[in-house]
């Protein structure tokens, strides 16, 4: 979308326009390099969009394998599946955020070491575990039905009406927590690129723009003030549709 509306390149710097108020000339004002605030935002919001996206992808396969897989065989697996839950919900989330952020930035693979891969990585990695006793639970309801009882009475494979009887019917508290996944991947990206841990520049995303509002917030507020309005608007809009899908999903609404 971002090129469809500008062709313009949001790493172009014009030294002689360096933070200009927002005009008509830069909707948004320029930032310290002269480089076009409105060009950069629309190009940060396909990056930070894209790590939202991928980053809830990434926690929706693991939260739905580990909690389906405990909460349909139960047992001891169900339990050191959920003690292995309750472990990575002990360590502190923006700790962990950092450490693996900077392993992987040593290590030997050039792809881990920049761009939006290994920050979805790292924001998948500990965002599942939420989805995962999601799911866990809805299995153990859902796996003492009568149609669970029946198929399983007609000799269907555990992995046929794992997948094909009780999935779909845990569908609706899924997809509404995925929305909360993305705007919380969002927000999480956000501040590891404001502290100078995710995207790298010259990759504009909005938390790296807010980066570099910190020596020129009172000279040029507008650097902070509308990529941060760009990260509550997106946020919020993603939030009122998972309020939206749950009401959808839910049962006893009454339209």
């Amino acid at each position: 979308m971002a090129p469809i509306l500008s062709s313009q390149d949001p790493n172009m710097t014009q030294a002689a326009n360096s933070l200009e108020p927002p005009s008509s000339r830069h909707l948004l004002g320029t930032d310290d390099m002269g480089r076009d605030v409105l060009i950069r935002i629309l190009y940060g919001g396909r990056a930070s969009l894209t790590v939202g996206f991928l980053s809830a992808l990434v926690s929706l396969v693991v939260g739905i394998v580990i909690g389906s897989t405990a909460g349909y065989y139960s047992g001891l697996l169900d339990s050191v599946l959920m003690r292995l839950t309750d472990l990575f919900l002990s360590f502190p989330s923006l700790f962990v955020v950092l450490v693996v952020n900077l392993l992987l930035r040593e290590t030997q693979m050039s792809f881990l070491r920049t761009g939006i891969i290994p920050v979805t990585i790292v924001i998948g990695s500990i965002s599942w575990m939420e989805l995962a006793r999601l799911v866990r639970a809805s299995f153990l309801s859902l796996g003492k039905k009568d149609f669970v009882e029946a198929a399983r009475a007609l000799g269907a494979k555990n992995s046929w009406i794992a997948s094909r009887h009780i999935l779909p019917n845990s569908l609706a508290p899924i997809i509404v927590n995925s929305t909360l996944l993305v705007s919380s991947s969002i927000l999480m990206e956000s501040g590891l690129s404001y502290l100078g841990f995710g995207v790298q520049p010259p990759t504009a995303t909005w938390g790296n723009m807010l980066n570099r509002t910190q020596t020129h917030f009172y000279a040029a507020p507008w650097l902070g003030i509308f990529p941060g309005l760009m990260i509550c608007f997106t946020v919020v809009a993603i939030n009122f549709i998972g309020d939206g899908l749950r009401d959808m999903f839910d049962p006893y609404t009454v339209y």
